[in-house]
């Protein structure tokens, strides 16, 4: 027979409780409810760029068939444990079955203020039994979170420069009091890594870069929070090579190189003609020698011998292409001649 305040478990199949029975053998409500069900294990929060997220490792009851909730609670420095729940915090973390609490589920904004300092606790609870409280160690999001690389990087490349537009790794509220630097890694493929920066703006240009020159590049963000004066470095992003373009001092030295070039070629070209044409003037005359027709009167009488072709020729013959000159021989007496003479 039990003894008062003995513990028992239920032998029901699929059940699990602990209850202390009393001699009258009524369940009566457990003296000391923390030791009913074991903690969660191994919580952690993650905070990585505007991401507040607490995750933890499920508790395992064997002999339950009931899902095992849990509870998330929070306070600020100084303050009382308030519930996590959409009014307080815009998310529910109230006897959930998941087993993670993204605090910043409903907007990028949502969460704790990035400057506050927040305690979270967390317990397991199944029907009128919980575990103890398991308090995670206070955290700042300016001190302790982990800052990504820019996003949306792009690239334009200039005349003998590269520019570099992005944005920040998420959005702060008030910037007079946080705050991101920049620094741009780069390279010629293959050669020296070099570092500029830091820069404030999201629009970086690098500039006396070589002409037609492959360059390599990965951007880095820092945070600096001023009420501590924290620096908090990014994580690089992902390397990304582009071509310069030529500037003005290589587009006129191009055009001066293709204009003597052209002009070199069409000089080689000219002599190497009029070359060929010395050397083989008499092959090119033979070429171009219209050669020797027969007249078509032959023509016609090789295809047909029995045209009469010398009447052909005298009839295509007209007095009016022959030309000749008429000649008059006048004989003059003597006297007459020599009167003519001494008139000369």
């Amino acid at each position: 027979m039990l003894q008062k305040g003995q513990l028992i478990r239920s032998e029901r199949p699929g059940a699990w409780a602990e209850v202390l029975r009393g001699r009258s053998g009524r369940i009566a409500a457990p003296e000391d409810p923390l030791s009913q069900l074991p903690t969660p294990q191994h919580p952690k929060i993650r905070l990585y760029n505007a991401e507040q997220v607490l995750s933890w490792e499920p508790v395992a009851l064997s002999n339950s068939t009931r899902p095992v909730v849990y509870r998330v609670q929070f306070k600020y420095t100084d303050s009382e444990w308030f519930m996590t729940d959409v009014m307080s915090i815009g998310v529910n973390c109230t006897q959930i079955t998941a087993t993670e609490c993204d605090f910043t589920a409903a907007s990028p904004s949502a969460g704790f203020p990035m400057d506050f300092n927040v305690t979270l606790r967390l317990r397991a609870e199944l029907g009128a039994f919980h575990s103890a409280w398991v308090t995670m160690p206070w955290f700042q999001h300016y001190r302790n979170v982990t800052v990504g690389p820019p996003e949306n990087i792009e690239v334009t490349p200039g005349e003998g420069s590269l520019i570099i537009r992005f944005s920040s790794p998420f959005d702060i509220a008030d910037t007079s009091t946080a705050f991101f630097w920049y620094y741009v890694h780069y390279w010629e493929k293959g050669g020296i890594q070099q570092v500029k920066g830091p820069f404030r703006s999201n629009s970086i240009s690098l500039d006396n870069l070589k002409p037609f020159r492959v360059y390599c590049l990965q951007v880095q963000a820092q945070l600096l929070w001023n009420k501590s004066n924290i620096l908090r470095l990014g994580h690089l992003s992902n390397t990304s090579c582009y071509e310069t373009m030529a500037d003005a001092s290589t587009e006129l030295q191009q055009v001066i190189l293709i204009s003597v070039g052209t002009f070199s070629l069409l000089s080689v070209v000219a002599g190497a003609c009029f070359f060929l044409v010395l050397k083989y003037r008499g092959l090119i005359k033979y070429w171009f020698h219209t050669p020797p027709s027969i007249p078509l009167q032959i023509e016609e009488y090789l295809k047909d011998p029995t045209q009469p072709i010398l009447e052909a020729l005298d009839k295509d013959s007209s007095p009016k292409d022959d030309v000749w000159d008429s000649v008059s021989i006048i004989s003059f007496p003597e006297k007459e001649q020599e009167d003519v003479l001494q008139t000369l």
